[in-house]
């Protein structure tokens, strides 16, 4: 497989250097007409051509691909313009791996605001995870932010987060009951309390979006960044996108 993927990049890259003079792909109704014969169970987003005379791009989902005219030959990974030195997939993968924020209900979620809450920030978390409670210790030092806070226990590596988080949401203080938690180790009074709660549809929530793992933080423009940031580089993200608004665009 890996000798596969090496011909194939260079194959692509003899390719890059007879490529037309274009600085962008182009959609091409053609073969995405040609691709849905072929492929009617697959859903595509987009099919474009590519500055790669014969190589079509392909965006299915999340994923961005790579396709030869007559649509059997597909090849994954990304494209790079060698005498420009850059990288043509990328932007087109950070794009395809948004999430449209107006599908997060934030009613199902812990609304925390920092200073006056310019900025907006989504977070799905884990309440036994510890870099979860890492990040938390982070965003204490994040000002002027509105953080909606999904609890997403991941049930296959911590038994306990689902009662855990359970009993967070029904708490009278939900806010400070998290916080609790995460900042203090101060565990949520009413462990096995059963109340309504959105812990099962965020569960459902995160797949949908390909959440797999905690923390996760979604920006306002629906930019991911996985992983217990400092609050430093979550400012500096938040800042370097259109995430500056506030959750009108989420459902309430």
């Amino acid at each position: 497989m890996n000798t596969t993927k090496t011909l194939f990049a260079a194959a692509v890259l003899a390719l890059a250097g007879a490529a037309f003079a274009q600085d962008a792909t182009t959609a091409d109704p053609d073969m995405m007409l040609t691709l849905k014969k072929l492929y009617p169970a697959t859903t595509f987003k987009e099919v474009n051509r590519t500055t790669v005379p014969g190589i079509y791009e392909v965006v299915m989902g999340q994923n961005i691909a790579y396709v030869d005219q007559s649509g059997r030959y597909f090849m994954f990974g990304h494209l790079y313009d060698m005498q420009k030195q850059e990288d043509l997939t990328a932007g087109k993968a950070d794009a395809a791996s948004k999430i449209d924020i107006g599908q997060l209900p934030v009613g199902d979620a812990i609304k925390t605001v920092k200073g006056n809450g310019a900025r907006t920030l989504y977070v799905f978390s884990d309440p036994e995870c510890p870099y979860c409670k890492q990040l938390e210790q982070n965003l204490a030092d994040l000002s002027n932010v509105t953080i909606y806070t999904f609890l997403f226990p991941l049930e296959g590596l911590h038994p306990k987060a689902k009662g855990k988080a359970v009993a967070i949401w029904c708490a009278q203080d939900r806010a400070g009951a998290w916080q609790a938690l995460m900042q203090k180790g101060v565990e949520p009074q009413a462990q096995g309390a059963d109340c309504a709660n959105p812990v099962d549809r965020n569960i459902v929530l995160a797949g949908r979006f390909g959440i797999t793992g905690t923390p996760t933080l979604i920006a306002a423009d629906g930019r991911k960044l996985p992983g217990a940031a400092s609050a430093d580089r979550i400012a500096q993200w938040l800042d370097s996108g259109s995430s500056g608004g506030n959750a009108k665009g989420a459902m309430q």
